[in-house]
């Protein structure tokens, strides 16, 4: 079984900011989006004492990535999960849930290898059947769209696609759908290109891109895992641990954000002179906002055009409340 070798996005940035906490002999990383293995294969290369956890909801992605990774041995274990399990995952491995691991990584959205098997409905440019599960079980893009109402709908192109056509394109699936239910991504394409007027199809990308994110993030209901999954990690790490995140949505990115401020924020008022012993963060930012990609690693690899990447540090024994959970971020 062959695997794509792709390079994933800021590959050297994010194994360089991992690999001050992966020093040590025995410590671990948790990759929460294993896809093909990429960053785990760079990890397990430049950091040699360290072992990677890579969890991934998709089985095929499993099974190439294991067999990529079959030369490191007993250094890399896979494990079929949702990345929001990371502390049950975490402690089936039998390390401590709560700072048991020295590095958490997660490149959010969908990996190369969906997008490249046509089968799986993720992309627009091919005729397939409208699945879009990263994972094996629960509703498909088909569902969303033969049993959503029209504002439930509209709701999620809306928020997830930031679709400025999202109750037009909403009225008229409800619409076509009286006809026959939709099954493959090319009447949805069509349907796309009829609603939205000329003008607006001439600027931001293919019609059906927002389309077709936002009925992605709705399948896999990414944005509530990840609100589930954030605390979690900052809470898996160890003193001197990070967890990095490279983001590709505002939605995603904000809640990466707000759990970070949290983590770090002084728990103290502002007018005190000093800063009692004791009250200090548990946690620091590493990267100053959100960090982008250069024109020339866009140019090479076009999914780097939206990432943002950000990373955060433990830097002693949590003494105070746990992190924030990010709700609101929807």
């Amino acid at each position: 079984m062959g695997s794509p070798r792709h390079v994933p996005v800021l590959l050297d940035r994010v194994v360089s900011l991992l690999a001050p906490a992966l020093e040590r002999e025995g410590t671990v990383l948790v990759d929460c989006t294993l896809g093909l293995g990429g960053h785990s294969e760079a990890v397990l290369e430049r950091c040699p004492g360290a072992r990677v956890i890579g969890i991934d909801r998709d089985p095929h992605a499993l099974a190439m990535s294991r067999e990529r990774l079959a030369p490191y041995g007993d250094r890399f274990v896979g494990v079929q999960a949702v990345y929001d399990e990371i502390a049950d995952v975490v402690a089936d491995q039998g390390l401590p849930r709560d700072g048991g691991v020295a590095g958490v990584l997660f490149d959010l959205g969908v990996s190369s290898m969906q997008l490249d098997l046509p089968e799986r409905g993720f992309a627009y440019a091919v005729d397939a059947p409208l699945d879009m599960r990263m994972g094996d079980t629960g509703p498909t893009a088909a569902d969303v769209l033969n049993t959503y109402s029209a504002p439930e709908l509209a709701r999620v192109l809306k928020e997830y696609g930031e679709e400025r056509m999202a109750r037009r394109i909403a009225d008229a699936v409800v619409r076509e759908r009286q006809t026959a239910p939709f099954t493959n991504s090319a009447r949805l394409v069509a349907l796309l290109y009829d609603v939205i007027p000329a003008p607006a199809r001439r600027t931001g990308g293919h019609p059906a891109k927002r389309t077709f994110q936002a009925l992605r993030m709705e399948v896999n209901d990414e944005l509530r895992v990840l609100q589930r999954a954030m605390p979690a990690a900052v809470e898996a790490i160890g003193v001197g641990g990070r967890v990095v995140v490279e983001s590709y949505h505002s939605l995603e990115d904000r809640l990466v954000k707000r759990v970070f401020t949290a983590a770090t924020r002084l728990d103290v008022p502002e007018d005190l002179p000093f800063v009692p012993e004791g009250a200090e963060p548990s946690y620091r930012l590493v990267t100053r906002g959100a960090e982008q990609a250069t024109p020339a690693e866009v140019e090479e690899n076009p999914r780097a055009a939206s990432v943002r990447l950000r990373a955060i540090e433990r830097t002693r024994a949590n003494t105070g409340p746990k992190a924030a959970s990010g709700k609101g971020a929807e």
